[in-house]
């Protein structure tokens, strides 16, 4: 049942059915929401006491942070696509963007008003395990880059602004962040600097996207690794069955990873519709749950047999 579910959860990634981007012009529903409000480059963000303050506990900012990945890496992309389509990337911004859409990033114990209409609605709460897991999917591929200077000299320090609480959990800086897990940014500097060698180089053709996504894969998986077991406690914020569906995502992606999968902005759009869309709560059990599609019941049942199959086969 395992293998049948890993069949199942591969089957959505293929855009075999999807329009391509030749044949259509994009639409604002193929960005991730607000993607207009992000930042574009760094001089967009705040600046104080010479430095460029970022808050990704701001879903904007947050979302800022990968608009400016994805502008300043354009240029290794510009064979795969027009406008940056085929940028790898786009699939860290647009699953940001189903976490928004879907409340996955407003505070679930409820203490607060952060990420609901009714208070803060573009805040990223702290307690969501979700907003802390893309954490390690947002501000460090970005310190990575900074690292691996894709951004060049930069005429001003970076200042990432921490949480209101569990400050402990986050590094803030490159040197901050290379001494706590030196491997995790040595991945994503890896990545951002393979790709810039590949471009510089006499041949620009020798830019290899077999090469990229393993890279940026191998740096994705250890993101989660090293958040996993940091963020569990967050999980007691949500009902059962988001908590199980959350951790269920989590091990699908080592899958999904080892198939290369292309995170373009027309594979992610495609996969993403397959996703619940909105928070699991208790009583949804797939493939009955009657709001969601069958696709998005089956693939909620699917990564929940997938998690188990892969437990009990150590």
């Amino acid at each position: 049942f395992g293998i049948r579910a890993l069949l199942i959860v591969t089957a959505t990634l293929s855009p075999a059915t999807a329009t391509t981007w030749s044949e259509k012009d994009t639409t604002e529903d193929e960005y991730p929401p607000l993607w207009d409000l992000a930042p574009e480059n760094l001089l967009d963000f705040p600046l104080k006491n010479n430095k460029i303050i970022i808050n990704p506990w701001n879903y904007p900012e947050r979302l800022g942070i990968y608009k400016i990945l994805l502008n300043s890496s354009a240029k290794y992309f510009a064979a795969f696509g027009n406008q940056n389509f085929g940028n790898i990337l786009w699939g860290l911004p647009l699953q940001h963007g189903w976490q928004f859409r879907t409340g996955r990033l407003a505070d679930p114990s409820h203490v607060t008003s952060c990420g609901y209409e009714d208070g803060d609605a573009l805040c990223v709460s702290v307690r969501s395990w979700w907003s802390c897991m893309n954490y390690y999917l947002a501000v460090i591929p970005f310190l990575g880059a900074v690292d691996a200077g894709l951004f060049g000299q930069l005429q001003y320090e970076i200042e990432i602004l921490p949480p209101e609480e569990r400050k402990a959990d986050f590094c803030l800086s490159v040197a901050d962040c290379r001494s706590r897990m030196p491997k995790l940014m040595d991945e994503w500097k890896d990545y951002f600097e393979v790709n810039n060698k590949a471009m510089n180089s006499v041949f620009s053709s020798s830019f290899d996207m077999d090469e990229a996504l393993g890279l940026m894969w191998r740096a994705h998986v250890t993101s989660i690794s090293y958040a996993l077991p940091k963020f569990k406690d967050r999980l007691k914020y949500f009902s059962d069955p988001e908590a199980n569906f959350g951790k269920d995502w989590s091990t699908a992606v080592d899958f999904i990873a080892a198939t290369h999968f292309s995170t373009d902005l027309q594979n992610v759009n495609h996969f993403q519709t397959f996703l619940p869309p909105r928070m699991l709560v208790k009583g949804d059990v797939p493939p009955n749950i009657s709001d969601f599609s069958p696709q998005q019941n089956r693939v909620v049942l699917s990564l929940r047999a997938l998690n188990k199959a892969n437990r009990i086969s150590g």
